[in-house]
């Protein structure tokens, strides 16, 4: 509240005693109207999650936030912004509209934007929108650039669809 006095202050620069007046009236109006403001405030992000150096996990992460791996996961990551850290492992595919490879992937990497540094390890195929390989990068595997390559991963769907529309008919 403070700093907003201070922003509403040189705004209304005609006289002092108005000063003290008006913030306490205007506060509510651009309250009111700063109502869409509140609707921007979930849509805040939130802190990146961080996997610690010693933390080993088996099973999926699913996040529409950040994550941040040092340690080892052992299963599939779908995040908004996914950085593997220098001395992290990751044993499955990964799946983010960012990627930042700093240490070893085994698996899949689908991504908007992929990005491996002079640290990385990449045993796998990246499917990438954009792509780029810093010197230095170690990577076994087969590059394919795709408009899309988060929306590939939908194909699973329509053929269970079919399945029990098969087993239905029968």
């Amino acid at each position: 509240m403070f700093s907003k006095s201070k922003i509403n202050e040189p705004g209304s620069a005609s006289t002092d005693t108005s000063k003290a007046e008006r913030p306490a009236a205007a506060a509510p109006e651009f309250k009111s109207s700063a109502s869409s403001a509140p609707a921007a405030t979930p849509k805040a992000k939130p802190p990146a999650s961080i996997l610690s150096s010693d933390l080993h996990v088996q099973g999926n992460l699913r996040t529409t936030g950040d994550i941040q791996v040092e340690g080892t996961v052992e299963g599939d990551i779908r995040a908004h912004l996914l950085t593997v850290g220098e001395g992290a492992t990751i044993k499955g595919e990964c799946m983010a509209d960012d990627v930042v490879v700093n240490g070893r992937i085994i698996g899949r990497v689908r991504g908007l934007k992929v990005r491996l540094t002079s640290t990385a390890r990449v045993e796998g195929d990246i499917i990438h929108k954009t792509i780029a390989i810093e010197s230095g990068a170690h990577f076994e595997g087969s590059v394919q650039r795709q408009d899309d390559p988060l929306a590939t991963s939908g194909k699973p769907a329509p053929k269970a669809a079919t399945k029990p529309a098969a087993a239905a008919e029968s």
